[in-house]
């Protein structure tokens, strides 16, 4: 749970960019962030948002961290080129984004070196927001292998016809009955996309399929409530929704009794 550590524990962490092989045998960049220790620790894979493999994101990985996982979080925009996060993340948009199937190679691949690491205790999650979010739940849906995914206000989750493009073919929701982990969804009612009809929507499909998975709603928030930088940051939803990141992943990957 969020602020459960013990003052006298020890906190160092290690992390950097590394590279691994990713989907199609790419080298592609990966921000690590794993505690000291020989472990065992459960792995998350952070899918990032559409602005890019930035700097909140690490901060994120080096949250998992101080909470006892290695976290690894891809550049899933890294074969577009390098620069500023902003810069990089509109050329991805300008190309229609990165094909859905390059990124669930590339999800996949890195919850399989996380796996193969010798501190690791053999479960992994994967987490993203907005897109990655969406991203996260495709990855876990369509090519399943993970303990457990996090879908935080993924946008294009349910998707129309008229919504499909030639990098993102299939609506999500169609890959429903494939998801073999437990799923959790945090979602702010004030939010554009997904709506609260959207989140309806999946939560039935969900339900209709005998899927495990827990929603939670923020009535005051928006889309990208966690995002402290942001005029859409709801402070004491932010806190609640990351105590409940930290109580599902702890429910579904540790090893602990």
């Amino acid at each position: 749970m969020w602020n459960s550590l013990r003052t006298d524990a020890p906190a160092g962490l290690v992390a950097g960019v590394t590279a691994y092989q990713a989907g199609d045998g790419d080298l592609v960049h990966a921000y690590v962030a794993r505690p000291e220790g020989p472990g065992p620790f459960p792995g998350v894979v952070l899918a990032h948002h559409m602005p890019g493999w930035d700097e909140l994101y690490r901060e994120f990985a080096r949250r998992f961290a101080d909470h006892g996982y290695t976290a690894i979080c891809p550049d899933l925009y890294c074969r577009t080129g390098h620069g500023e996060p902003d810069d990089v993340a509109a050329s991805v948009r300008a190309a229609g984004g990165v094909p859905d199937d390059q990124v669930v190679a590339d999800l996949v691949a890195a919850r399989d070196w996380l796996r193969a690491l010798p501190t690791a205790n053999g479960r992994v999650g994967v987490i993203g927001t907005c897109s990655g979010g969406r991203h996260a739940l495709l990855a876990a849906s369509k090519a399943g292998g993970f303990d457990a995914v996090a879908d935080l206000w993924g946008g294009g989750v349910v998707a129309a016809p008229d919504e499909l493009t030639p990098e993102r073919p299939v609506s999500v929701l169609d890959y429903t009955a494939g998801l073999d982990a437990p799923l959790l969804g945090l979602f702010g009612d004030q939010d554009k996309y997904p709506t609260p009809e959207l989140v309806d929507r999946h939560e039935e499909e969900l339900r209709k399929q005998g899927k495990e998975y827990e929603f939670h709603r923020y009535a005051d928030a928006g889309h990208g409530f966690f995002y402290y930088h942001r005029a859409a940051y709801r402070a004491e939803s932010a806190m609640d929704g990351w105590a409940k990141v930290f109580d599902f992943f702890g429910r579904h990957l540790s090893t602990r009794s």
